[in-house]
């Protein structure tokens, strides 16, 4: 059984016009740190909401290059010793092992920060994406819709992201929530993993703004759509020109901006 991603807490609510306030019940998000332990690679500690955390480590691993394919994953199982780690073992001819200095990095998810990581040198080998995703408007209004529809825990806290992976019919392959927006991709990404669902040729539906490390995700996963509903950075759409990913922003129900790759979007 996974751990509670809600917990009640007692507040004070405050008027900011008149003296009222009264005691109040509220729910806030969990958070706390998952590790992976990948045999032969090293350790990866994540603090994130602890649901779907064997999607997340699927996805993770993907995500940051450590595997290419699902059954690069011999097994994925937790530790008897902490229900907080997950152990790996690989498949033989799994990719080389990251760099060494890489294994045990904390990745604080809330913020998207990283310990003596260069992004820019971590993505400089990805290639571009492939070119076969076609999707009309109302299909990218469709799937931004049913990712901001699909998310009960910040319905209750008001404190997670959610993502979606979606189909040229802007239909929901998969969807996440998490604390932060990295881990909830990457759960994302490893719900279709786990399913047998290829990402390769895909949209991504966002439900905040776009950073170049949530390019850099996408672009490994194959993804070659990403329609956020807030803005996206400088390095994103300079990273999302470089390997040919469509970046769509504000998306909302009326309108969105997309900033590169214009052509997959038609109708």
């Amino acid at each position: 059984m996974e751990p509670e991603v809600l917990r009640a807490v007692r507040a004070r609510r405050l008027s900011t016009v008149s003296a009222e306030e009264a005691e109040e019940e509220c729910q806030v998000a969990v958070e706390r740190p998952l590790s992976i332990e990948v045999e032969g690679r090293g350790r990866y500690t994540l603090l994130c909401t602890p649901n779907d955390r064997r999607a997340l480590a699927v996805g993770f691993l993907l995500s940051e290059g450590i595997i290419g394919r699902a059954t690069d994953v011999a097994a994925l199982r937790e530790s008897e010793a902490s229900p907080d780690l997950l152990l790996v073992e690989l498949a033989q001819g799994a990719p080389a092992a990251r760099a060494s200095q890489e294994a045990g990095l904390l990745v604080i998810a809330s913020s998207g920060m990283r310990a003596n990581e260069d992004l820019a040198r971590r993505f400089a080998a990805i290639p571009a994406v492939g070119d076969r995703l076609r999707l009309g408007r109302r299909a990218l209004r469709a799937a931004s819709r049913a990712v901001l529809e699909s998310q009960p825990v910040f319905r209750l806290s008001g404190g997670t992201h959610a993502i979606g992976i979606f189909d040229a019919q802007g239909e929901l392959l998969a969807c996440a929530e998490d604390i932060g927006r990295h881990n909830a991709l990457d759960k994302a990404i490893g719900k279709c993993l786990l399913a047998g669902v290829e990402t390769a040729g895909r949209g991504a539906a966002l439900s905040g703004r776009v950073s170049l490390e949530m390019v850099g995700k996408c672009a490994r996963a194959g993804i070659e759509l990403i329609s956020a509903v807030s803005a996206p950075t400088s390095l994103a759409l300079e990273a999302a020109e470089r390997w040919g990913i469509t970046l769509c922003a504000f998306v909302r129900e009326a309108r969105a901006t997309v900033f590169t790759h214009a052509r997959r979007v038609v109708g």
